[in-house]
Parts: structure tokens; C-alpha cells; sequence
């Protein structure tokens, strides 16, 4: 398979990257490589990749219509893995319009690019974030998610909208991943696990929001990254007994499915401090504070679908995953 792969020098892009060429897959990975967090991470994650034969890397932005839609001439992918937005709920908070650029008209792009070169499959990643005020546990697929917290929010629910009128319209498969929490090695700086591990290592405090009473069903990146392989070979179908009298909103008539992939057991923030602290061997200073305007107080990720359709559930523990993100991030610092 030839695999287009957005965001490839990103956290999750470049894991999943690396496990599609170890399987024999080629690999088209497009970055901007933009400066929202050490844009040096990002070349280091790329440097993994760069040199292997069936790797290709292509420089751009998403927003850039005649860069995409070059990039789909050129390569003509059969099948894309967009993991390329604008992160972060509390980012959004200041530049409302990067999450816009990015994650709205770059997805657009991505959407016409498979349309008009027949692409077999588009796998897409969403966010737990689109729960918003739900407070139905654990979240499903099949919840209502019409009320989000922050624009990032928001426009990952425009992306499964989006994602749904084009199979809709021209049966272009698609596949939305709400991801839950991802944290491990070559993990995103700008995450609680990488300010947690640096301040505590440097003796700073750490901003403890919610006063620790938040609860996140953290999920290791390996496990992610399986669930994305598993769903990218397996083409989304239409749902033959979805009904518009009673519409199901984690499937459809079209080729459009979405699943959680969640470690389905929510941690709370305090038992992760506790745990990070044993595996550094360094106690925390605690800065608690109340929770951030956009935030939600828990996620919890209903896996049954994901099981249910490619015998996959994660299943890293935090001990382990945490052992794991911190012999790395002493190896990359040289700590």
C-alpha cells in the first residue's frame, strides 16, 4: 500500500509512520514542521524516518490548496492517514484562527484530494474533546456531541461532519479516530506528562488544574498506533440498518464510521503525579489550581466498537507507559 500520512514528524504521525515501512508499507509523510512547539523534535522524529526507501517526506502546510493537491498528483496515494491539525484546548483559547487554517480548510483540502484522486480509505483523527459537556460515562461513539468546550473542539467535530458529506455525497470511505489522552516516547512537549517530567526533574512546580481531581484515560502510543493500523486496513462501510428516523451518529448509510481508541480506564491526575514521581525517583511540587476555561473534567473512552470490529483494545498500563516515556525522555535529553 501506498500510505499518505499528514503530520508524519508529529508525535503520532512518526510512530505510525515507522510501524507502516516496518510492515513494508511506503510512506508519503507531509509536515510544516511549524514552531507551535521545538520545531527541532519534530526534525528528530523526521530523522527517524528520513533515509529508509520506502519514505518519502513532503514540506507544507495543509491550508496550501495547490500544495495538497499536488501532493496527491504527484504521490496518488490509495490510501490517507490526516493526524496534521492545529493542537491543544488551551492554545485555542488565544489563536482561534490557526485551529481554522489548519484543521478546517486544510482538512478540506485533504477531502478533495481523496475525492478527485480515488482514494480508497480516509482515516482521520478527531479528539475525546469533542464530548464536551456529555458527562455520560464511559463516552460512545454513539453519544450526542453537539456541545464542545474550546474551538479545537469544535472543529474536530466539523471534520466528522465534513468527513460524513463526503461519503455522503461521493462514497469516499472515512474513518474518525477520537484519540484519548496519547502520552510515550517522542511525545508532544506542550502535553502535561513532558511539563510534568521536565519541571519536576529541573525542581519547579507543576500547574495542577482541577486540583488534581481531573480524571484522563491516558492511552500509550503503541496502543494508539495499533488501533490506527488495524482501522486504516480495515475500509469503513455503511451501516445497513442505520435509520434516519432514529439516527446513529457513530455510523451511517454512507461508508463513514468513528471509534474511540482509549485505554477504557480513566486515571486521576493525582495517581499519574504519584506514579511519574516513583519512576523519576523526585517528589512534586504541587501548584493547584482550579480547572481551565475549555477543559472537561474526565474522559472515558467506550472501546466496544473498536473490539468489535478489529479485535483491538488497548491496554497499556500507566505504570508501564510511564516507564517507558521516561527511559526515553532521559535518553534524549541525556539526563
Amino acid at each position: 500500500m501506498k500510505i499518505l500520512v499528514t503530520g508524519a514528524a508529529g508525535f503520532i504521525g512518526s510512530t505510525l509512520s515507522q510501524r507502516l515501512l516496518a510492515r513494508g508499507d511506503e510512506v508519503v509523510g507531509f509536515d510544516n514542521f511549524n514552531s507551535y512547539y521545538d520545531p527541532s523534535l519534530k526534525r528528530d522524529r523526521a530523522a527517524r524516518l528520513l533515509g529508509q526507501p520506502n519514505f518519502t517526506l513532503v514540506e507544507g502546510n495543509l491550508e496550501d490548496r495547490d500544495a495538497v493537491e499536488l501532493l496527491f498528483q504527484q504521490h496518488r496515494p490509495e490510501k490517507v492517514v490526516n493526524l496534521a491539525a492545529q493542537a491543544g484546548v488551551r492554545y485555542s483559547l488565544q489563536n482561534p484562527h490557526a485551529y481554522i487554517d489548519s484543521n478546517v480548510v486544510g482538512f478540506m483540502n485533504i477531502l478533495e484530494g481523496c475525492r478527485h484522486f480515488n482514494v480508497q480509505h480516509l482515516v482521520y483523527a478527531s479528539s475525546s474533546s469533542v464530548y464536551g459537556l456529555n458527562t455520560s460515562m464511559p463516552f460512545s461513539v454513539h453519544d450526542n456531541v453537539d456541545h464542545p468546550l474550546s474551538l479545537y473542539a469544535a472543529t474536530k467535530k466539523a471534520n466528522e461532519l465534513m468527513a460524513h458529506t463526503y461519503s455522503h455525497l461521493y462514497g469516499l470511505p472515512t474513518t474518525g479516530l477520537r484519540f484519548f489522552t496519547v502520552y510515550g516516547p517522542w511525545g508532544r512537549p506542550d502535553m502535561a506528562m513532558f511539563l510534568f517530567t521536565r519541571a519536576i526533574l529541573e525542581g519547579r512546580p507543576i500547574d495542577v488544574f482541577n486540583y488534581g481531581q481531573m480524571q484522563r484515560d491516558f492511552t500509550y502510543v503503541d496502543d494508539i498506533v495499533e488501533g490506527v493500523v488495524r482501522v486504516t486496513d480495515h475500509v469503513a462501510t455503511s451501516n445497513p440498518s442505520w435509520s434516519g428516523a432514529h439516527p446513529d451518529p457513530g455510523t451511517s448509510s454512507a461508508p463513514y464510521r468513528l471509534y474511540n481508541i482509549g485505554n477504557n480506564n480513566p486515571v486521576q491526575l493525582l495517581h499519574l503525579i504519584q506514579v511519574l514521581e516513583e519512576k523519576l525517583g523526585r517528589k512534586a511540587i504541587k501548584n493547584m489550581l482550579p480547572i481551565q476555561d475549555g477543559d472537561v473534567p474526565a474522559t472515558y473512552a467506550n472501546v466496544d466498537d473498536l473490539i468489535r470490529d478489529v479485535g483491538f483494545k488497548p491496554a497499556t498500563s500507566i505504570e508501564s507507559g510511564l516507564e517507558r516515556f521516561v527511559a526515553w525522555y532521559r535518553e534524549y535529553y541525556h539526563l
